[in-house]
């Protein structure tokens, strides 16, 4: 299987070796049960139906999810087994099927999706650094997307990531994923359409607001979440500068600026969200 899934590019065969997302061509997780700590039109009253996924694309050096993102964890499972999760889920009481971190087993998931299909929404829950070629490929099987809108800045991205294109990608992936068309049912919850996420991260002000100014330009078609809820984790030893939680000044800053913007569609956190109690236990 050669693989070109995401902007990465390895175009390597997985069967023999593994990616930069650091897994070979198999399904693996880490975890999956009714998660209630998403944004309350996604995790209603009896949670999402969540599958975290191993490896990652794209890397961040504070991912809170950091030993599942380096695939240091977790269990194989086929597309049949991926399936069976999902009716599991779906009988448990979920309000939509939410898929962490799929963008390198995007192919496995559509095999899945193939073999049984929920009739509760299907979330798509990544960190932006797609190919719209892959995205338009997936596209039929999403109901929603939940993207990351991390970095504007090449320098920040770089930094953070190793990848200078983020935004580039991010941009036009999330410009795709807008044209879903924004439906919420009668309980509040969103059927169909886009919610971008932006964590605010220390001494990145400028750069959250440069995100905004681009918002802006989408700002009817999709809603944003601006998060406080950045902790210190993952390998930051060497990122003084992300040893510290964001200031209530730096984030009522961004807040102040996307309402200037006449940005309306936009959640927020509370301050006090930044904790570990949200980063989940591990089941593999």
């Amino acid at each position: 299987m050669i693989c070109s899934l995401c902007p990465n590019g390895c175009k390597i065969d997985k069967n023999k070796e593994s990616g930069l997302c650091g897994t070979d061509g198999k399904l693996r997780i880490a975890k999956f049960y009714l998660h209630k700590f998403e944004e309350p039109e996604i995790s209603g009253k009896n949670g999402s139906g969540t599958v975290f996924f191993c490896g990652c694309s794209l890397r961040c050096v504070f991912c809170q999810n950091y030993e599942v993102s380096r695939n240091t964890r977790g269990k194989y499972i086929t597309p049949a087994g991926l399936a069976d999760i999902f009716k599991t889920l779906e009988d448990s009481g979920a309000h939509n099927i939410n898929l962490v971190n799929p963008t390198h087993f995007s192919d496995g998931i559509i095999k899945a999706l193939e073999i049984y299909r929920p009739k509760i929404p299907i979330v798509y829950n990544t960190h932006g650094y797609e190919r719209v070629e892959v995205l338009k490929i997936i596209d039929g099987y999403i109901d929603v997307y939940l993207p990351d809108i991390k970095f504007f800045s090449p320098d920040l991205s770089i930094r953070y990531t190793g990848k200078k294109n983020y935004f580039e990608y991010a941009k036009a992936a999330i410009e795709f994923m807008v044209n879903k068309p924004l439906v919420f049912g009668d309980d509040g919850l969103i059927k169909s359409g886009t919610i971008v996420r932006h964590l605010v991260l220390p001494q990145c002000v400028s750069d959250s607001k440069k995100i905004l100014d681009w918002f802006s330009g989408i700002k009817d078609k999709a809603y944003i979440n601006v998060m406080s809820q950045y902790t210190p984790f993952g390998d930051i030893e060497k990122f003084p500068e992300l040893q510290r939680r964001i200031t209530k000044r730096e984030y009522e800053n961004v807040l102040d600026y996307a309402l200037t913007l006449g940005i309306k569609n936009m959640y927020y956190q509370k301050f006090e969200s930044q904790s570990e109690v949200y980063i989940p236990k591990w089941d593999y």
